[in-house]
């Protein structure tokens, strides 16, 4: 199990970018959570296994159909187990 804390931008918010987020999360047994920042960068926290992990990132990468994801920021480090699921914030 890892972590990876991501800042995503690009036009990422409006375009149901969260929502793409958690399903994505949900499908491959990720926890953590996503939420816009106020700067218009959306952030992921999620903790999983590595090839999961890796999955997720090319995901966010490409985003749901509307969004244009200019660059993503990865960083690692490892997992706490602090979540129970992938959450949506706000």
């Amino acid at each position: 199990m890892k972590r990876i804390h991501m800042i995503i931008s690009g036009r990422v918010q409006g375009v149901l970018y969260r929502d793409f987020a958690r399903r994505e999360a949900e499908k491959l047994d990720i926890s953590g959570y996503v939420k816009n920042l106020g700067d218009g960068n959306v952030e992921v926290v999620a903790e999983g296994a590595e090839d999961a992990l890796n999955q997720f990132v090319k995901a966010c990468k490409k985003g749901p159909l509307m969004a244009f994801v200019r660059n993503i920021d990865v960083k690692e480090s490892a997992a706490t187990a602090e979540f129970d699921g992938f959450d949506v914030r706000y």
